[in-house]
């Protein structure tokens, strides 16, 4: 009797993935999705009889043993092992196709294709089989209906990430490139770094949160170091990214973190791993976000007498804007009604139990207020409810007084957005995240979160905390609606000519009154260059003015700052600066007082390129990039970052200086590797200006 040997084993790849939507993974090995069937043709060196044995053993991790579940041993028509099943497809002569069944809540990862007959084991070239979640499983946790979300969430390599200010809100386009090279097997190295037990790895809440902290380099040389000092001499500019597959293939090489990033870096990188192992994920943003509010649900923001805000008291701030992921999944571990959108979030902020990491919070006990659910709720809670309160400092008898000059209850926490599915625009998703404001919902809600988190009265947290006198002990923290002034006092600022670096920064602040008489209003106006992180770079101006106002009117104070003040700063500084006003009005009749404060950034010209709509597979085309430099000023040590997914590797034109009016011309020759929607992303950085991006798209036929 001829003993029974196994000759080849066919991974059948280009079927299997195209009916698990794994088609685009630049990798040799088989990805398939849990839950689903694939189907693996076997050779044999003789037909196969009733009476031999054959079965297909899967092994996950270094040591597998079937005591452990990590050692699977398949048999065909067998009951199921650990919700995994086999069945013979078709025998045909010394073939034979089976079907293989993972279970729905398999542990993800890297499993190591046997194949045993009688005492004889066969091991198949590229035998290692990429087990991922599967959204498009309706028993998966990760389930996800409509076929447009799918299509967005889990399967778009591009996209936008929104930044700027809430004033003036941009999108950077971020090539999320979950199907390029090595950026799985990145993926994979980091499940395994995670220590995650296998029982963890069948759960999308484990694997996002040990994601989150392994995002960042903090505790665990993660693939990302942050970096908001200014200085990145050392590394690459966190402005100067245009994507995830870069830094994911250098760490994945150096297995060391890849320097720097801040928070649209993390939250892009993080965006690329969870779509990468399969969990529906979306950048989102968040304008105004507080930070490290030491859970009381406040922000003290303090100004010297001219209005400038001062950055050495403030603990906590304000960032314009804050960028962190929502990942998609059913909560098994919480109480029912909380599944859906949960919040993580991988920029180093503050460490949640023992490590830098944050999240999934799930979204609606944000809106629903219960924040004490896990994990993090009350941190990301804060984030996006809490009250600014505006303190002025003064000398009095040569000690510093505080001057409490106004409350801010619905500034933070606005204009959350992320990319709308299938289109090219932000959708707003605040009401995701919070009921509308002075809502009956909103009130109950809120009253819901303070319960849990019981903000301490009203003193300002600065380091002199201990020299102040109390600003009446008022512990009720429940301010709702804008404190109503007697006049009706009202201020706007905005800007009167475009914002172009090189030029006079126009801008207006418009003082107005509602309430009939004579009014004299004392008004203080400030401009500052700050960080995204609400930190001050410059002074650039101050202005000082006293208006008098009849029955009910408004007046427009000009604000001028001119080129000499501001130019020198923004060349030396390497992050994306914005230009922040702050106003203080006090009407002298009845002691009211109005703080406002608006961000606004630079308008720069843009980048136009230049291509055909649509090209043929491994046909090559040409792109052209093209920039007039419109400004009044030289843009020195201009670089252009270029990148299109499926057509070209990430590539850099040192461009030198552009003078004032010339037009730069540079071009690449692409050749597409694979087909449908492509895209190619520019992005054009100088001492001057820290990015200009553009996008354009391509079809692959």
């Amino acid at each position: 009797e001829t003993s029974l040997r196994v000759t080849g084993v066919d991974f059948l790849k280009s079927r299997n993935s195209q009916q698990h939507h794994t088609d685009g993974y630049n990798i040799k090995n088989l990805v398939v999705r849990r839950g689903q069937p694939f189907q693996v043709q076997v050779s044999l060196s003789r037909e196969l009889r009733a009476a031999d044995k054959l079965s297909l053993r899967f092994g996950i991790g270094e040591n597998p043993m079937k005591n452990r579940g990590s050692l699977l041993s398949l048999k065909p028509e067998r009951e199921d092992v650990n919700g995994w099943k086999i069945s013979l497809v078709e025998r045909n002569g010394k073939e034979c196709l089976l079907s293989v069944t993972s279970s729905p809540s398999a542990p993800v990862g890297k499993y190591n294709l046997h194949v045993k007959t009688g005492t004889n084991t066969y091991k198949p070239e590229n035998g290692v089989i990429y087990l991922l979640f599967n959204p498009w499983c309706e028993d998966d946790v990760v389930y996800m209906a409509n076929e447009a979300e799918k299509e967005e969430y889990v399967l778009n390599d591009t996209g936008y990430i929104y930044v700027g200010s809430a004033y003036s809100i941009y999108d950077r386009p971020w090539n999320f490139g979950q199907f390029e090279e090595f950026v799985l097997d990145a993926c994979m190295y980091l499940l395994d770094k995670s220590q995650l037990s296998l029982t963890e790895r069948r759960d999308p809440a484990h694997v996002s949160r040990a994601m989150s902290a392994l995002v960042n380099a903090n505790d665990d040389s993660g693939v990302l170091l942050g970096n908001w000092s200014g200085n990145y001499v050392s590394g690459t500019s966190p402005m100067d990214w245009i994507g995830s597959v870069t830094i994911l293939q250098k760490y994945y090489k150096t297995k060391k973190p890849v320097r720097y990033g801040q928070c649209w870096v993390f939250a892009g990188v993080l965006n690329t791993v969870m779509r990468c192992l399969g969990v529906p994920c979306r950048c989102v943003s968040t304008f105004d976000a507080a930070h490290d509010t030491e859970e009381n649900l406040r922000v003290d923001v303090y100004l010297n007498e001219k209005g400038e805000k001062l950055n050495s008291l403030s603990f906590d701030s304000v960032w314009n804007f804050h960028v962190w992921n929502d990942a998609w999944m059913k909560r098994t571990d919480i109480p029912n009604g909380f599944s859906g959108w949960q919040a993580i979030d991988s920029t180093p902020q503050e460490q949640s139990q023992g490590r830098f990491q944050c999240g999934p919070c799930p979204v609606k006990a944000v809106r629903e207020g219960d924040v004490y659910l896990p994990y993090d709720a009350k941190f990301v809670y804060a984030e996006v409810n809490a009250d600014r309160v505006y303190w002025v400092v003064k000398k009095v008898n040569g000690k510093d007084k505080y001057f409490k000059v106004g409350t801010e209850t619905q500034s933070i926490g606005k204009n959350i957005s992320t990319k709308a599915v299938g289109q090219n625009r932000r959708e707003d998703i605040t009401r995701e995240y919070k009921y509308p404001e002075g809502s009956k919902e909103e009130r109950m809600s809120m009253e819901r979160a303070y319960s849990f988190i019981r903000p301490s009265g009203l003193m300002p947290r600065s380091g002199y905390a201990s020299t102040i006198q109390t600003l009446g002990a008022n512990t009720q923290p429940l301010v709702l609606n804008e404190p109503v002034t007697k006049t009706g006092l009202h201020l706007e600022i905005t800007n009167t000519e475009p914002l172009h670096p090189g030029n006079p920064l126009e801008m207006a602040i418009t003082v107005k009154i509602s309430t009939p008489g004579n009014w004299t209003v004392n008004l203080t106006g400030s401009c500052q260059l700050q960080y995204y992180t609400g930190k001050v770079q410059a002074n650039l101006g101050t202005i000082k003015e006293t208006i008098n106002l009849e029955g009910s009117s408004e007046m427009q104070i000009p604000l001028k700052i001119a080129p000499d003040a501001y130019m020198k700063t923004l060349s030396s500084v390497e992050d994306e600066v914005l230009i922040l006003v702050t106003a203080i009005a006090e009407v002298k009749e009845t002691n009211d007082k109005l703080t406002k404060e608006t961000s606004m950034r630079f308008e720069y010209p843009p980048i136009t390129v230049q291509m055909p709509e649509t090209a043929r597979l491994y046909n090559d085309f040409n792109c052209a990039f093209i920039f007039k430099n419109k400004l009044n000023v030289a843009l020195e040590n201009c670089k252009l970052l270029v990148e299109g997914l499926g057509i070209f590797k990430m590539t850099t034109f040192e461009l030198g200086d552009i003078m004032p009016g010339r037009i730069i011309k540079s071009e690449i020759i692409c050749t597409p590797t694979r087909l449908g929607d492509k895209k190619i992303v520019a992005k054009l950085i100088s001492n001057q200006i820290k990015g200009i991006s553009t996008e354009k798209g391509i079809f692959i036929t």
